[in-house]
């Protein structure tokens, strides 16, 4: 089978392309061409940045595709370049939405495809909703072959799952826990959280690739293990060999004092408790299973960014705001202790 990936190198894409070169597809990547060197020598990459409309559209005028998957795409605006580059040159279009649509506050823990669309704490997630929309409109009225699939918090070897990290990635934490220095965690870390390695989210993707039974419906694609935050630092920590020394904060404090987009990631994401109920997926894809436990695939990980300097990205502006953070916390504990004394 035929597929184009717009995007296809990155933590979600880049496991399924590689598993989709070993079995033996015919798989086209377009973009940018800025991290194709550990492509696999069967991809063939149409090298173009996808907004420019017109260049895209020369490569891909002699090409039709059973699959056409648009990794990168955030707003509306995006996809309707993509109707009009694609809509008589594949049998289904898939569409990497975010389960960080889902109604938020949650009125249900278990997630399924039925929870409700909304997110007003980022925007982000109401792109992704309006995204949707736009698709399903042209499904319903043009019979355009849609597939929306919303991964939910997907890792691979570049970068260990996190609550709140700096904009230079998850080194930083990791640093600091091999200095014994304190490290954040949002809430009291007892909120339950769903984390998917990329080879077990490429598993349920290859599934509905060219699968009939899936035109026309939203997926999500996640492990059936869920973990708390605690527990994702301690196995962190464990795979350093260095003790947790864990400090809790509020997401609302957090949010409130970082020039970041925590009030999204955190309020409107990974401040809830998600548990995903993969049943819908399962009936799609009968033999798909996550098999990467989360403690394998968090030491897996920090096993591959030790052994690879370039991923040990230093973030002196988000160690010292941790910096702060603990300290101002440290001084309003410091305060209320005096202000008891005082009243006794």
């Amino acid at each position: 089978m035929k597929a184009l990936f717009i995007g296809g190198t990155g933590t979600i894409s880049t496991a399924i392309t590689n598993q989709l070169a070993f079995e033996g597809w015919d798989l086209y990547l377009l973009n940018r061409g800025n991290r194709n060197e550990d492509l696999p020598g069967e991809v063939k990459v149409l090298q173009a940045d996808i907004n420019d409309e017109a260049k895209v559209a020369e490569l891909v005028a002699d090409l039709e595709f059973d699959v056409v998957a648009d990794f990168i795409a955030f707003v509306p605006s995006q996809l309707e370049r993509d109707y009009r580059l694609f809509k008589n040159k594949t049998k289904q279009f898939m569409f990497i939405s975010s389960a960080s649509a889902y109604q938020t506050p949650l009125a249900d823990y278990r997630i399924t495809e039925g929870t409700p669309l909304s997110n007003p704490y980022w925007e982000y997630s109401r792109n992704k909703i309006a995204c949707e929309e736009y698709l399903m409109k042209l499904y319903r009225d043009e019979g355009f072959p849609v597939t929306i699939v919303r991964p939910s918090h997907t890792y691979g070897d570049r970068s260990v799952p996190l609550g709140v990290h700096g904009a230079k990635g998850s080194w930083q934490v990791l640093k600091r826990i091999l200095e014994n220095k304190p490290v954040i965690i949002h809430g009291d870390g007892t909120s339950l959280w769903t984390i998917t390695h990329n080879r077990d989210f490429a598993k349920g993707f290859i599934g509905l690739m060219g699968n009939i039974h899936a035109i026309g419906e939203s997926v999500h694609i996640t492990s059936d293990e869920s973990v708390t935050w605690n527990q994702i630092y301690g196995i962190i920590a464990d795979a350093l060999g260095k003790p947790l020394n864990a400090v809790h904060v509020s997401s609302a404090f957090l949010a409130a004092c970082s020039d970041q987009d925590l009030h999204g990631s955190l309020l409107g994401d990974k401040a809830n408790t998600v548990v995903f109920d993969n049943s819908k997926l399962k009936r799609l894809v009968p033999d798909f299973v996550a098999t990467t436990r989360a403690d394998q695939g968090i030491k897996r990980t920090i096993e591959h960014i030790l052994a690879h300097p370039e991923l040990q990205v230093e973030d002196p502006e988000f160690d010292a705001w941790c910096d702060d953070v603990i300290q101002a916390l440290e001084t309003a504990l410091s305060q209320v202790g005096k202000r008891s004394e005082v009243v006794q």
